[in-house]
């Protein structure tokens, strides 16, 4: 079993900056890929950010030259830098790992980005 746990969200004004934290415990030697979701209020969840074990990253066009993931295995932990926020930025971001048997999902934290 693997939990995940983020923090970091909150509100921010537009244009303004966030940093998501996604930290992991449990197996964590079984954890590959991990990642960033976000659901806004009557959408369906999307995929925002992923990156692997070895460190490849790879990024939605929605927020391509804003959000940057990163991961520190050290700490067990997984990053979202956000950047130049938007108000439909606005949204439950949820940190994801994936294992070879499972996907796991964290409770999620808010972001509201105001203009």
């Amino acid at each position: 079993q693997v939990q995940l746990v983020e923090s970091g969200g909150g509100l921010v004004q537009a244009g303004g900056s966030l940093r998501l934290s996604c930290a992991a415990s449990g197996s964590i030697s079984s954890i590959g890929a991990m990642g960033w979701y976000r659901q806004a209020p009557g959408k369906q969840r999307e995929w925002v950010a992923s990156i692997t074990s070895g460190g490849m990253t790879t990024t939605a066009d929605s927020v391509k030259g804003r959000f940057t993931i990163s991961r520190n295995d050290a700490e067990n932990t997984v990053y979202l830098q956000m950047n130049s926020l938007k108000p439909e930025d606005t949204a439950v971001y949820y940190c994801s790992a994936v294992s070879v048997v499972h996907l796991y999902w964290g409770q999620g934290t808010q972001v509201t980005v105001s203009s």
